[in-house]
Formats: C-alpha cells, sequence, structure tokens
C-alpha cells in the first residue's frame, strides 16, 4: 500500500480523535520543517545519512512502540528518511502534510446514532439560510425593477379610457423607420435631450428625475416631457405645454395616441380648442350602450323628457314639454297600430317639420329638452339619466339634419355652463366630437361648437356663453390680446348666423326663415371682420321672433321688446360684455332692442361698466320711428295674426314712440357715436307682397350719420364684396370709434 494513503481500516481504527490528533500532529511536523532556522538545518545536513538511518531503527525509551506497517506514523517516517536530499525531503514531507490535512478533514466517519437529529437540524438551517437569501434577493430584484420602470409623471393612473392600448407599430418598409428624415429627426430629438438635461443639472430643474431610469428612445422623451408640462401647477407651464403639442405634427400615431390616454380633461379641451391641433389627440367616444329590448331613440327620449321636472317651469316650458309628450305618445301609438297622424296641439308643426314620424317627435322633445337645459337641476337630472350618451346617439344618428344636430348643440351647451358636468361631458367623449365639428365649414356647425368648448375651458376663458350667446372671433385659444367687443344683434326673422352672410339672390323670400340656415359658407363679421381687426372679439346674438301668431312657437315666445332686452343683457353681462369697449352693429328691430338695453343698463348700477365702455352704434335700416309691416294683413298666412314684435313695430305704437324719445336724450348725453344705414329698395314678402320695411324717415335716429344704399330691407346688412361700401364704411367707423383702444 502506497505511504502516501491511508485505507479504509486504519480510517475506522483511529476514529474521530485520532484523526483529530494526526492531523495536529501532521500541521505541527509541517510547520516545524519550514519554520526550522537555516543554521540548525545545514548542521544537521553535516551529520550524514548514517545517522539517520540509525534513529529511523532505534525505539525511543518513553515512547508508544512501533506501529504496523499501514500506519500514518511509519508512511510519515517513510517519507521522512527515503533517501531525498535534506531539503527535498522536507518539503515533500510539508507537501505530505498538507495533502494528509485536507484528506483526513474530508474523510467520513462511521454512523453514529446520535448524529441524526443533528444532521436533520444542519439540513433546516442550511435550507432556512437559503429560503431567506433568496427571498432577500428577489425582494431587491423587483424593488430594482420596480424603480426602473416607474414614472414620476403618474400618467397611467389618470388615463381615461381604459379600454384603449396603442403601442407602438414597426412598419414593414424599412425605407420609413431607417430614412433619412426619421435618422434626422431622432438624432435632433437626442440633441435636444442632452441640451434639456445639461440645463437641467445647471438649474435645478427636474427634467431627469422621471426620465433617468426609463428604457425609451431619445427622441420620444418630448411626448413625456410635454406631459409632465401639461401637469405643472403652473397655469403658463400648462398653457404653454398645450401649445406646443397643438404645433406638433411630426409625431407617429402612436405618439399621438398616447398623449390621448393619458392627458387629463384641461389638456384635451385645451387641444380642442386650438386652432392647429391633430385630431389623432382625441380618442373616439366611448362605445353607446345598447337600446333597451323593443324601444327606439324616439321612445327613450321622450322617456328622458318625461322623467325630468316638471316644477319650477315657466309657460313655455310648460308648452313645450306637453306637446312633445302628447305628439310622441300619438306617434308611438299610431306605429304599432300601423298607422301615423298628427292631433291636438301638434298641427301647426306638421307642416313644418320633416316627413318622418320618428324625426318629428324627436323634434318636438329637443325642443323642450333645450328649454329645461336652461335650468341647473334639470341638467343634472339629464346626465343622471343617460341624457348624454342618448343626445349622442341622435347626433350620429342625424348627420344629415343640421336642426337636430343644432338643438343636440344647444343642450351640451347649457350643461357646460354647470362646472360639475364637465367630467362627465369629457368621459362621454362630447370633447372629440366638438373638436371635430370646430373645423367644420359651416359657420353654424363650428359656432356651436366653440360655444361648448369655451364653456368647458376654464383655463383661459372666464365667461360664459349662454343659449344664443356665439363668438364669432376668437373661438380657438389665441395669445393676441383682446382689446374690444363688437356684438351683432339681428332683426325680425333673423339669426345669428343667416343674417350675417354676404349677399346673396335679389329674389330674398322670407317664407321659409328657417329653411335654409343651418349651412352656411360665408359669415363676414367672421372673415373679413376678424382679418382686418384681429384684436376684435366678435360675437353674434340669436332670438327667436315671429310675424304672425298663427305659428306661434309657445304662448311665452310672444314677448315684448322690453322682456327681450332684459334677458339679452343678462345673458351679454354673463359673457364678459362691459369689460371692454363696446360697438354694437344691429339690424331692424336689433336696434330697437340694444337702445332698450343701454337704456336699462343706465338704470342699473351693476351695469354701469355696460354704458361706459360703449364706444359707438350702427343701426341697419332700423325703425326708430315705425314700420309699415304692421299695416298690411294681405298675406293671410303671415299677417292676419301679426306678432307682438310686428304690432310694436307699428307707427303709432306708444311703447316705440317712448323708447326712441327716451334714447336720443340718452345718447346726446353720452355723446355715443352713431352710424345710420337705411335701404332704398322695397323688399319682397312671400310672392304677393312688395314693400318698402324702413322708409329714410324711420331710420333717421336724429343723431349720427344717416346713408342711404341701394339695396332692400334684407341685404342692408349683407355687403356684396370685401372692398364693397357697405363693408368699407362699417369698417371705418369701428376702427375710429375704437381707434384709442386699438392703440393700446
Amino acid at each position: 500500500m502506497p505511504a502516501t494513503h491511508l485505507d479504509p481500516q486504519m480510517q475506522k481504527r483511529l476514529g474521530v480523535a485520532g484523526r483529530v490528533r494526526l492531523r495536529r500532529y501532521v500541521i505541527a511536523l509541517g510547520t516545524l520543517l519550514w519554520v526550522e532556522p537555516a543554521g540548525r538545518r545545514r548542521a544537521r545536513r553535516a551529520e550524514g545519512v548514517g545517522s539517520r538511518a540509525a534513529r529511523s531503527r532505534v525505539e525511543i525509551p518513553g515512547r508508544e512502540p512501533r506501529k504496523e506497517e499501514g500506519s500514518p506514523d511509519n508512511a510519515v517516517r517513510r517519507a521522512v528518511g527515503h533517501g531525498l536530499s535534506p531539503p527535498a525531503g522536507r518539503m515533500s514531507l510539508a507537501a505530505y502534510c498538507v495533502i494528509c490535512c485536507r484528506r483526513i478533514g474530508t474523510s467520513t466517519s462511521p454512523p453514529k446514532s446520535g448524529t441524526h437529529w443533528r444532521d436533520i437540524r444542519n439540513i433546516i438551517k442550511f435550507t432556512g439560510s437559503l429560503i431567506l437569501g433568496g427571498s432577500l434577493f428577489l425582494t431587491y430584484e423587483v424593488l430594482a425593477l420596480k424603480k426602473a420602470v416607474t414614472l414620476d409623471t403618474q400618467v397611467v393612473e389618470r388615463e381615461k379610457m381604459k379600454s384603449y392600448i396603442y403601442v407602438q407599430t414597426v412598419s414593414l418598409d424599412k425605407g420609413e423607420n431607417h430614412g433619412i428624415a426619421w435618422q434626422a429627426r431622432k438624432e435632433l430629438h437626442k440633441a435636444a435631450r442632452k441640451v434639456l438635461a445639461t440645463s437641467a443639472k445647471i438649474l435645478r430643474n427636474p427634467f431627469a428625475d422621471p426620465f433617468s431610469t426609463v428604457d425609451i428612445e431619445d427622441h420620444e422623451c418630448a411626448v413625456w416631457l410635454l406631459l409632465r408640462k401639461s401637469k405643472s401647477d403652473d397655469k403658463t407651464t400648462r398653457l404653454e405645454a398645450v401649445r406646443e403639442m397643438s404645433e406638433t405634427h411630426h409625431w407617429h400615431d402612436y405618439q399621438y395616441r398616447i398623449i390621448a390616454q393619458a392627458c387629463d380633461p384641461k389638456t384635451l379641451i385645451g387641444l380642442a380648442r386650438s386652432k392647429e391641433s391633430d385630431l389623432r389627440f382625441f380618442l373616439l367616444p366611448p362605445p353607446l350602450p345598447s337600446l333597451k329590448e323593443d324601444s327606439s331613440t324616439e321612445e327613450e327620449l321622450r322617456q328622458l323628457l318625461a322623467s325630468l321636472p316638471q316644477t319650477e317651469l315657466d309657460e313655455c316650458i310648460q308648452y313645450f314639454t306637453s306637446l312633445a309628450l302628447s305628439e310622441s305618445s300619438q306617434s308611438l301609438a299610431a306605429q304599432k297600430g300601423g298607422l301615423w297622424c298628427f292631433g291636438g296641439n301638434g298641427l301647426p308643426y306638421a307642416e313644418s317639420f320633416g316627413e318622418v314620424p320618428s324625426a318629428t317627435v324627436e323634434m318636438f322633445c329637443l325642443e323642450a329638452i333645450v328649454k329645461h337645459s336652461e335650468i341647473s337641476t334639470h341638467c343634472d337630472k339629464i346626465e343622471a339619466n343617460g341624457g348624454l350618451q342618448l343626445l349622442q346617439r341622435l347626433y350620429q344618428l342625424h348627420k344629415d339634419c343640421p336642426k337636430v344636430q343644432r338643438n343636440i348643440m344647444r343642450v351640451i351647451g347649457n350643461m357646460a355652463l354647470n362646472e360639475h358636468l364637465h367630467s362627465s361631458i369629457v368621459r362621454s367623449g362630447w370633447v372629440s366630437i366638438m373638436a371635430e365639428a370646430m373645423k367644420s365649414p359651416h359657420i353654424m356647425e363650428s359656432s356651436h361648437a366653440a360655444r361648448i368648448l369655451a364653456n368647458l375651458d376654464r383655463e383661459t376663458v372666464q365667461e360664459k356663453y349662454q343659449d344664443g350667446v356665439y363668438v364669432l372671433h376668437p373661438q380657438y385659444r389665441t395669445s393676441q390680446p383682446i382689446k374690444a367687443d363688437v356684438l351683432f344683434i339681428h332683426g325680425l326673422m333673423g339669426a345669428a348666423f343667416k343674417t350675417w352672410r354676404q349677399q346673396d339672390s335679389e329674389q330674398a323670400v322670407i317664407e321659409k326663415p328657417m329653411e335654409d340656415e343651418d349651412r352656411y359658407t360665408t359669415c363676414w363679421p367672421k372673415t373679413w371682420l376678424a382679418k382686418d381687426c384681429p384684436a376684435l372679439r366678435i360675437i353674434s346674438v340669436e332670438y327667436d321672433t315671429s310675424l304672425s301668431d298663427w305659428r306661434a312657437r309657445c304662448p311665452m315666445e310672444r314677448k315684448s321688446i322690453a322682456f327681450r332686452s332684459n334677458e339679452l343683457l343678462r345673458k351679454l353681462r354673463a359673457a364678459g360684455v362691459g369689460d371692454r369697449p363696446v360697438v354694437w352693429i344691429s339690424h331692424s328691430m336689433g336696434g330697437l332692442l340694444v337702445k332698450k338695453m343701454l337704456l336699462e343698463a343706465s338704470a342699473k348700477p351693476e351695469m354701469s361698466t355696460v354704458i361706459n365702455n360703449t364706444r359707438g352704434i350702427i343701426f341697419y335700416s332700423v325703425p326708430h320711428h315705425g314700420s309699415r309691416l304692421a299695416e298690411y294683413s294681405v298675406n293671410i298666412r303671415y299677417l292676419l295674426f301679426p306678432s307682438l314684435e310686428v304690432k310694436e313695430l307699428s307707427k303709432d305704437s306708444p311703447a316705440l314712440k317712448t323708447l326712441q324719445d327716451d334714447f336720443l336724450e340718452f345718447a346726446k348725453d353720452k355723446n355715443f357715436q352713431v352710424l345710420n344705414f337705411v335701404e332704398t329698395l322695397p323688399t319682397y314678402i312671400g310672392s304677393m307682397i312688395k314693400l318698402h320695411v324702413v322708409p329714410v324717415e324711420s331710420a333717421d335716429l336724429g343723431i349720427g350719420d344717416l346713408i342711404p344704399v341701394d339695396v332692400n330691407h334684407l341685404n342692408i346688412c349683407k355687403p356684396k364684396k370685401k372692398d364693397a361700401f357697405l363693408y368699407q364704411r362699417t369698417l371705418q367707423f369701428i376702427r375710429e370709434a375704437l381707434a384709442k383702444d386699438l392703440e393700446n
């Protein structure tokens, strides 16, 4: 058996204690050999080989007897004296000691019954340590991963539409993603990122905090930076972020969708009111709830109207509500029976509405809901009963019916006057719909949308625009300071947009005044005046009028000039009229309303700013001394039962004479600048009457210039083109009246 090994029998005989003693002996011997002084080693080297051999054979008294051939002692002795030179022998002995120590340390001991539980305890300790260490490691990795993917902006928690998820799509066209333009844009963004990061360190701007651990492309940081700025506590920073978003047109589709999902309602409304905004900023409205079984939009609209409170209503709202409910009941009963008929109070409306029964009933209900939406508590009921979704369904179904869409937008605009309903309006998707409507070429659609969004935008708009008050300019957010207001008030049978269009055909038909008012291509105050005087806020007012009570809309619609002027003055003051210099522009009966409003404002201390800021008034064929229109009763359809408005225009009207005398004295005292236009041509009313509605003597207020124009009563406020005398003289008056205010 080689001397360098201990056989298993030897290991068993030695046992644990023997192995320990042998290990100590070997370690001590090896240590002694290595640390022995050099002098002693040279002396021993001189003694020779003989003495070593003799020493190996002689037994020293007092020591243990000679061990067996395979004992470890003999193996050590053989290794020492086996013929090598002293240095080599000692080195090999030291190496042997190390090897023996390792083998003895790794040798197994005979199994003992007392070590069973000790092994179990060791296993438990090892397993527990492993589990504890693994848990700590996993916890550390999870925290590190969370830190790496967490954004400080918290945009994910504020997502409005959880059902929409947009990911970056990779095009199959390599040239699209790796073209020169794409690479250049990426490098520019990367350079901008470095500049911003450097400036952040210098100025201690917390730019790097939310982005330092985000694994995104450098050129995409602009999206997240703008989102962060849009949620800033500083209003100026928020507005600047929205402006930068709206002016961005080089992003990918998914980047616009990121903004659409992550932005807050204020940012969304701001983007909708920004002229250059891309429509990809706006998500599609959420899916509408399905209709109930065996139900229709007509029936659900009727149920919505029936659920509204019937208390605190004026006669007009009661009239519309009862009319709509009765007609809808008859229509539903007739449809179920296979027949359709009109009856009762609905007969006058049967002529003027469309031929489809459901559309007719829907118009009845919408007219009533418009009146209800003027009451704040009723708006809450409309929202709670799902009215926002139902109106949106009707809006989508009647895209080709401007009348229906106009009434729906009137309801939404009235609801937007209540700030606590803004979140519901945004969630239902109306902001996205209005953002698209704002870009419509039709003046009616874009102006109604502008009113809704202005009432929703509490960031930049302090005024509130009630039903009938429409801003023609500026309809979008603008950096142009507004220095003055110009107000347009139409006349009898006019409208906020139709009255102020360009001159059209010579044969103006007044029979169907409401038929063609819904689609317009031109509105000269919005297109011409806004460009010539961009510092003006241009407002147009609308109110209902009629020539005859034969087709009166409701009993309360027969309002006097005094009643209407008080109502309009309240709406205009809520819109901020009076806070800036004002120029009033009116046509026909609208001029009488302007005169009455100014007189009433002079009697109310809270309205004093309206008087103090009035700079001038333009009257287009205003019958200051009455009109011949009320004297004619030939056309039975209109003038058999003239309306209260027409009666007040008669020459012998005492109310009209009192109004003229009071205003003339008041205007002279305030030294108002006045300009009067009057027609010289007759106007066709129907197919039988040709009438000079306002003669020259009636259009003379008594102060200011009086300018006759060779047009009829309808076209006196409709210039043929921009360089026409009517428009250029109007523009000159506005600039002269507001010269000092526009210069500041």
